[in-house]
């Protein structure tokens, strides 16, 4: 602790700043890689009409603690770099608007990642599966039918415009869908 009263008000600043931001970021770290961490405070209940997706948010909590972890650091290394207090204190918020700007960034293209779950089931078109629940002949009763659709096995309604029923374990292909999102298959050879 000697080094520490000997240095002057103005590193000591830094000095604690930087502690308690490295703190605060090595907490933030271990609970976002735990997966219990969140972007607010307290709770919101709120209903949403629309989905208008993720937007850009340069102000979270995260953002801030990466902005005071960053700042205290460079401040730092500026400090011993020889540097004046005005052109530390430059380049240390230049520094901690950077790594802002960063992690903003980096989240609003990995919240883009998520996908909707809604099943489109234009997407069945073309795909081959395999009779699950026989499908009676020229429409005349529903059957079941497992397809992989949108990276997942998935059962669905299906009909048919074959001659004869399609039986369990029968291959088929998707070449239509409904309206009302009932698929059309026919036989696989």
């Amino acid at each position: 602790m000697e080094w520490f009263t000997e240095l002057p008000s103005f590193l000591k600043t830094y000095w604690i700043i930087t502690i308690v931001s490295t703190f605060l970021f090595l907490i933030v770290l271990i609970s976002t890689v735990m997966g219990t961490d969140s972007d607010d405070i307290g709770d919101v209940d709120a209903e949403i009409d629309a989905d208008t997706g993720a937007s850009f948010q340069f102000f979270t909590v995260k953002n801030l603690v990466a902005f005071f972890t960053i700042f205290g650091w460079s401040g730092i290394a500026s400090s011993d770099a020889g540097y004046s207090n005005p052109v530390i204190i430059a380049i240390s918020i230049f520094c901690g608007l950077a790594m802002m700007t960063v992690m903003a960034t980096m989240f609003y293209y990995i919240s883009k990642l998520n996908s909707s779950g809604t099943l489109k089931m234009q997407n069945a078109l073309n795909a081959i599966g395999e009779v699950y629940l026989t499908v009676g002949a020229n429409r005349s009763k529903i059957g079941k039918v497992q397809i992989k659709v949108q990276g997942a096995l998935r059962e669905l309604e299906a009909l048919t415009d074959a001659d004869k029923d399609l039986k369990q374990g029968n291959v088929i292909k998707v070449i239509e869908v409904t309206n009302n999102g009932i698929l059309i298959i026919e036989p696989q050879k």
